[in-house]
């Protein structure tokens, strides 16, 4: 059983400059796709023509499509393929979330003033390679001071969210027996059922790792019913058969407790913190798409 996605990881990424952080991003020869825009109503007389209205902020049509164009240069220069509506998805929900974040953090008194703003361009070289990189890239000295003022605030609310991921909680020590067809976890469901040692059968069908898989926390397992069956077993006790995309599983707690986090379980209760955080924020926000 493996851990989930690495969503935090890319998301820090994204963060430290927008979508466009990477500083291999090529010129993409992709066509951007023609997604519609909207004018919205007033609070303001002349709104822009935007994509999203995120409580009351606005995702320009013209930001949106930088973005978009910067995402899919990445993806051609990493050699993956993407469709235009799931690139499209992808910079959107992005940046509805790093919005949903920035507008955290300045509701928590975070202030990113213009001097600090302007020491933080200072650090990232000099004038002639900083406007280099942002013709490269498709960015104004407007468009690019807009973008790393979010980014910082999205990042200094991100960082809190995670901070406060405790570093001991509930864990289950678990073994697992893994079959690759159910045939076989019947077969082995019927042995245990007989008598068999579960630590023999698990050491038969996986001799590297003999079925260890250590100390796991609730959420870690990457289908929602494994997670749910281990959480219902007690010490010493066994799950019956787990089909997932790995394959057939049969688990057994060997010890439940308080215990610390390793470091790869802390990684992904700070992905799952940021993830759910952002979903409640998206629940309880006012969010206008273009139609």
């Amino acid at each position: 059983m493996q851990s989930k996605p690495r969503f935090l990881t890319q998301l820090i990424l994204f963060l430290v400059l927008g979508l466009s952080a990477c500083a291999s991003f090529l010129n993409s020869s992709t066509p951007t796709p023609e997604l519609p825009t909207f004018t919205p109503e007033p609070p303001t007389a002349t709104p822009p023509p935007s994509v999203a209205i995120v409580n009351g902020e606005y995702i320009t049509s013209a930001e949106f499509q930088a973005e978009l164009e910067r995402y899919q240069a990445a993806q051609t220069a990493l050699g993956n393929t993407v469709s235009d509506k799931e690139a499209g998805k992808a910079v959107l929900e992005d940046l509805i979330a790093q919005v949903l974040l920035a507008q955290a953090a300045r509701q928590a008194n975070f202030n990113l003033t213009e001097a600090d703003l302007q020491s933080r361009i200072d650090a990232l070289g000099s004038a002639d390679e900083l406007t280099q990189w942002q013709s490269a890239h498709g960015y104004d000295d407007v468009s690019f001071r807009i973008a790393l003022k979010r980014s910082a605030e999205a990042a200094w609310m991100r960082d809190k969210i995670i901070a406060d991921v405790p570093l001991n909680m509930e864990q289950i020590h678990l073994r697992q027996i893994l079959t690759y067809n159910e045939e076989n976890a019947r077969v082995a469901l019927d042995q245990l059922t007989n008598g068999a040692d579960f630590n023999e059968l698990a050491a038969l069908y996986d001799p590297i790792t003999l079925g260890e898989l250590g100390w796991v926390p609730r959420g870690y397992l990457l289908a929602p019913n494994a997670d749910e069956a281990v959480f219902a077993l007690q010490a010493g006790e066994t799950s019956g058969i787990i089909a997932t995309d790995a394959g057939f599983h049969i688990f057994k707690a060997l010890e439940r407790g308080n215990h610390p986090l390793s470091s790869d379980a802390l990684l992904t209760m700070q992905e799952l913190a940021l993830t759910n955080w952002i979903a409640e924020m998206r629940a309880s926000s006012d969010i206008i798409l273009a139609p």
